[in-house]
């Protein structure tokens, strides 16, 4: 799949693709774009909704708890590791901790 491919299904226009609307949109998380620093919060829910789109599940059945949220631990953890190596003009966008 490509990355515009991709992108679109994330985004909500993949066609037959699509798994049906979630509830929000991902956002992007660094600066500029969000004034300060992201929260613990913001992670998680940006990875929550990774995961609720990527499965097709807003909620997983009991049977499937345990993979899902193991899944959005990782996402998060790799959101936190992103956020903490990028630059964006210069400028660290480090989290602290």
């Amino acid at each position: 799949m490509s990355v515009a491919a991709f992108a679109q299904i994330i985004a909500g226009h993949g066609g037959a693709r699509e798994t049906g609307r979630m509830c929000r949109s991902i956002k992007t998380l660094r600066p500029p774009v969000l004034p300060g620093e992201a929260t613990d919060e913001d992670i998680h829910a940006a990875a929550l909704q990774y995961v609720r789109k990527i499965s097709g599940f807003r909620a997983p059945a009991a049977h499937n708890r345990e993979a899902f949220d193991k899944a959005v631990q990782a996402v998060a953890r790799a959101t936190t590791e992103l956020l903490g190596e990028l630059e964006v003009r210069g400028q660290s966008v480090r989290r602290g901790g």
